[in-house]
């Protein structure tokens, strides 16, 4: 009912209050404070997130216990007619990954429809000049595969989002005349069983945004999607017991409609109860007026009226220790005043990291792309560019990364090790249009100490500059380039990497020796 035009995905272009801790006692309270504590000592020593994850109350663990938190983006395109995630066409898929890990961001959310798992279906709209060449002649899920791999070697969590039933447009119930249940399930079962063993996947969002007739604890198995959520997430759990199952709200509960798959009330009275504990994660979505108006947007009161209204809707849940909520998407353009208010307003309700650790919302971003009609993206049009504005509202909510899943980037120059910090850095062009070129460059701890900070060096043999760079400062004396880290990622746990990225001009230069000096 808001948002049918939601997100024009420029398809022709890619062608080319309730009181804190309420309910929750002293012992969460304490729990609340040591969470703090265990994300800053776990940016030191061993990162959290290892293996797959399980819930306790409101909070995620991961397979030690410790607490983590989803912080991350929307990057979408699998499920639109292009079968694959938007963007390249303009760039590499690994230096996109890269620079999502750069900008702080743990985790991809990735929409698909079930189209991906048609015979015949094809991955459009990908450059194989001097990028994304091991994608060639790769079906929609053998690229989701390898885009998978990457993130999980550079240490980010996906989460698989069944968005559409087929790339046609969203759909109010899970199921079509031409895609039936059983098709639902079957395919959600595919994904469990092809991604079993790989915790970079711990979850999947069993469907996008069931609205209006969909309803919330009614009984009517055509339409109460709290059944059918049970129905579909037992499914996945007798394929893979160890993923989380991801629940979105519905649009109206008891008379009361908000966004679509925003609505959350009906959690309370009518839980969703799955065969093995502990792997319900609530979902809301929440957007802003660049993608419609709400009564809530014109009280004489806002902002200061929303934490209520989140409270209502979705908060509860968290607040009241009945489970986590993941708040899967969130966004808007930022050009209206009262969208920046909002914003500025959602990110403090979803609690600082810096205050409370992992005991906060979770959340994806809407969205990476810049091709989402009525919100925009992390991206500026150009595919490069971060909106700083934008990705700046977010940062205080920004949590840290998780362990590499395996692999990495080839280049080390053989780092010693040891009980002194030390580190090794890789250098790789993405992309190279002759007047300028993007890179990318991943740093390594490399021996036995965490890393408190580290310095990049290299001297380009050509005329090369830098134009712009994300996740790190620079200084530039002729062609030496020194690169130190940013503030979000100077620490870093033995065995683990991050990485920056910068644009440069111009082009056409030879990848230059890098070296690494770690503290």
């Amino acid at each position: 009912m808001f948002r049918s035009m939601r997100r024009a995905l420029c398809t022709a272009a890619a062608a080319l209050l309730i009181p804190l801790g309420a309910g929750l006692g002293a012992a969460t309270a304490a729990h609340a404070a040591t969470a703090v504590t265990g994300q800053e000592s776990t940016a030191a020593g061993t990162a959290a997130g290892a293996g797959y994850w399980h819930t306790s109350g409101r909070q995620i663990l991961d397979a030690a216990g410790n607490p983590v938190r989803i912080a991350g983006v929307n990057w979408f395109g699998f499920e639109t007619g292009n079968h694959v995630v938007h963007g390249l066409w303009s760039r590499d898929y690994k230096s996109m990954i890269d620079q999502m890990k750069s900008l702080g961001y743990n985790t991809i959310r990735l929409p698909y429809s079930d189209d991906v798992f048609k015979a015949g279906t094809t991955a459009d709209s990908i450059n194989f000049n001097n990028m994304n060449t091991d994608l060639q002649g790769l079906t929609p899920l053998q690229v989701m595969d390898k885009i998978v791999a990457y993130a999980g070697q550079d240490g980010l969590k996906v989460i698989l989002d069944r968005h559409r039933p087929d790339s046609g447009g969203q759909s109010a119930l899970w199921y079509t005349s031409a895609v039936p249940e059983s098709t639902w399930i079957a395919d959600l079962k595919a994904l469990a069983s092809r991604y079993k063993g790989q915790d970079t996947v711990i979850g999947i969002d069993l469907h996008n945004e069931p609205h209006d007739p969909a309803c919330w604890g009614c009984g009517d198995q055509a339409t109460d999607w709290r059944l059918a959520a049970e129905r579909a997430g037992d499914a996945v759990l007798s394929v893979n017991p160890s993923l989380l199952v991801f629940v979105e709200g519905v649009q109206t509960v008891d008379g009361v409609s908000g966004w679509w798959g925003g609505n959350l009330m009906g959690v309370g009275q009518y839980p969703v109860r799955l065969t093995v504990a502990n792997r319900v994660v609530y979902s809301a979505h929440d957007y802003a007026t660049s993608v419609a108006q709400q009564s809530w947007f014109s009280d004489p009161a806002f902002p200061a009226n929303m934490p209520g209204v989140w409270d209502k809707y979705w908060g509860y849940v968290f607040k009241q220790n009945i489970a986590p909520v993941w708040v899967g998407e969130f966004g808007t353009t930022l050009q209206s005043t009262v969208d920046q208010k909002w914003l500025s307003a959602l990110v403090s309700y979803l609690r600082p990291t810096s205050t409370y650790g992992a005991d906060g919302f979770q959340w994806t971003f809407w969205s990476w792309n810049p091709d989402s009609g009525d919100t925009g993206g992390i991206l500026k049009d150009d595919w490069q560019t971060v909106d700083t504005v934008k990705d700046g509202y977010l940062t205080s909510i920004k949590a840290p990364g998780f362990p590499a899943g395996g692999g990495g980037g080839g280049g080390d120059d053989g780092g010693t090790g040891g009980s002194a910090p030390a580190c090794t850095a890789a250098y790789t062009v993405s992309d190279d249009w002759g007047s300028g070129f993007n890179a990318s460059v991943t740093v390594k701890n490399s021996g036995t100490a965490a890393l408190t900070s580290w310095k990049v060096t290299w001297t380009w043999p050509g005329a090369q500059k830098i134009t712009n760079i994300w996740n790190a400062s620079y200084t530039q004396s002729g062609a030496t380039v020194t690169a130190v880290n940013a503030a979000h990622n100077g620490a870093v746990a033995p065995g683990a990497s991050t990485s920056f990225g910068f644009g440069g001009a111009p082009g056409g230069g030879a990848a230059p020796v890098v070296t690494c000096t770690a503290s």
